[in-house]
């Protein structure tokens, strides 16, 4: 049978790369931070990683982790609630609880599986789910393994969302989900209105803080801090592979009883092991250092202000952000491959998007910034941008 589906495969695969959108992995030898070494040899400056804070190679979560590693071993070798608990774990689920304002947390092996065990356990076919049109698709794929009955309002358009909460009130329970930022464009979900319609509606709160977590708010509380809505909001999912030293690991934090809950039925968390236990300490230490000094979101702010500025002075078109996220529109798939490939030439290491990634003739190159990089990093990405703009007849 195989024969057949390679055949398929093969033509797949070819018309992908004839179309010049074959994705090719590219191998970094280093440490991820702002400045790292290909296999290739090559240096460049890194601009599409989500080390929003410059910790993934953090001396203070390294040594975090040697010890944990030394003391507590390598991995739990089961899930939590068999044999796969430990201290670190229970320690860094009441740090995240902590910082958020929550109830309670419950930890993961990544946020795709959080969002993925969220929904079913908590909702039926009596209930629904009303979430924004470029939801992750994590909270996509856990709605769809959910029956409750799905709405899907436009992007940040609190007209829409209002229609759709009038079209559910004959369901039993509702639940707005939404991103924090999301993680194409940059721009922040408008969460006052969002709660304002949820209280008016009756509908619980879910908010995916995976990219706005450690970034937006003054000291990095997410979204929930940017509205001034800590602790009010239902359910935070979010991850600790980005902005929190960029490993793996993600969470739900929000109410007792619905982190009860899902501890007794969340599918992710009682079939997958538990994240490692220097994986849970770096966590811990990530929080606190958080929790001693803005001093890291300061700097992430002022050069996303920075950046943006100077692009759009240099003529791109920047799509509206409120956070790390610069989303440099170029509209067409192909150039956005050949315009990453040139900056690439040019030592500045970014990742062109399009469909299906985001909606047909809207690709872009997704910048990301980091607290990690200099003043003079982003003036040489500016410059590269500019020239590889030029010669491409960009700008």
């Amino acid at each position: 049978m195989y024969g057949k589906m390679q055949q398929h495969l093969q033509a797949e695969l070819k018309a992908i790369e004839e179309a010049g959108l074959y994705k090719r992995e590219r191998i970094i030898v280093t440490p991820q931070r702002a400045k790292i070494r290909v296999q290739s040899g090559q240096e460049v400056l890194n601009f599409c990683a989500n080390n929003y804070l410059g910790l993934s190679d953090h001396s203070r979560l390294i040594n975090a982790a040697t010890k944990a590693l030394n003391e507590r071993g390598y991995g739990m070798s089961s899930v939590r609630f068999i044999c796969g608990t430990q201290d670190y774990h229970k320690e860094l689920e009441r740090t995240i609880s902590q910082f958020f304002g929550t109830d309670d947390t419950i930890l993961y092996a990544a946020c795709f599986d959080a969002n993925g065990g969220l929904f079913e356990p908590l909702f039926s076919e009596e209930d629904a789910i009303i979430s924004d049109a470029l939801n992750h698709a994590s909270i996509i794929d856990g709605v769809r393994l959910c029956k409750a009955k799905r709405y899907r309002y436009l992007n940040a358009d609190m007209n829409d969302l209002e229609e759709k909460l009038k079209e559910a009130q004959a369901e039993r329970f509702r639940i707005i989900a939404t991103d924090g930022v999301f993680s194409m464009d940059g721009n922040v979900a408008p969460l006052d209105r969002i709660m304002e319609l949820a209280g008016q509606y009756d509908a619980l709160v879910m908010v995916d803080e995976s990219h706005s977590a450690g970034v937006v708010g003054k000291t990095g509380k997410g979204v929930t801090e940017l509205y001034n809505m800590v602790g009010k909001v239902d359910i935070i999912t979010g991850t600790l592979g980005k902005a929190f030293g960029g490993a793996i690991g993600g969470f739900t934090t929000g109410r007792q009883e619905i982190i009860d809950m899902l501890r007794q039925r969340s599918r992710p968390y009682l079939f997958s092991n538990s994240i490692p236990p220097l994986v849970a300490a770096a966590g811990i230490e990530a929080f606190h250092l958080l929790q001693e000094s803005n001093e890291l979101q300061e700097r992430l702010h002022e050069n996303v202000d920075y950046f943006v500025r100077r692009m759009k002075d240099a003529g791109f078109d920047i799509k509206p952000t409120q956070s790390a996220i610069c989303a440099v529109m170029l509209y067409d798939a192909k150039l956005s491959q050949q315009f990453a490939a040139e900056l690439l030439e040019e030592g500045i290491y970014v990742t062109g998007f399009y469909y299906p990634v985001v909606p047909k003739e809207q690709a872009r190159i997704r910048v990301q910034l980091s607290a990690g990089h200099t003043r003079g990093h982003l003036d040489s990405a500016i410059a590269a941008f500019t020239r590889v703009g030029k010669k491409l007849e960009i700008i």
